[in-house]
């Protein structure tokens, strides 16, 4: 009998305050639910992929996305903040966020 193929993916995953990358070797055809699964990292930190989204390389995918050699899968954290009123108070303060203004 012939033994699927493995492949290796990494699973990405960040709090406030602190970075998880974790690299893993999965069967070849396996989806982004079983590697994630297969990582520990939804259990470990009580992930709900109901809230958290899920992406491949910053590109959100379904949980049934198939993986290929050298991905990175990344599980996002929910906003805290609605970036576009972040924007318009730090205007209304003069101030801009991660860009300098432009000398004249």
């Amino acid at each position: 009998m012939e033994t699927a193929k493995k492949i290796r993916v990494e699973v990405a995953y960040a709090e406030s305050e602190r970075q998880y990358l974790l690299e893993l070797t999965v069967p070849s055809g396996s989806d982004v639910n079983h590697v994630l699964n297969q990582s520990g990292i939804v259990e470990r930190h009580r992930l709900d992929l109901d809230v958290n989204s899920v992406g491949i390389f910053g590109r959100v995918v379904q949980l049934e996305q198939l993986v290929a050699e050298g991905d990175r899968v990344e599980v996002y954290r929910p906003l805290t903040a609605d970036p576009k009123e972040i924007r318009r108070e730090l205007a209304a303060q003069g101030k801009t966020k991660g860009r300098a203004k432009p000398d004249r």
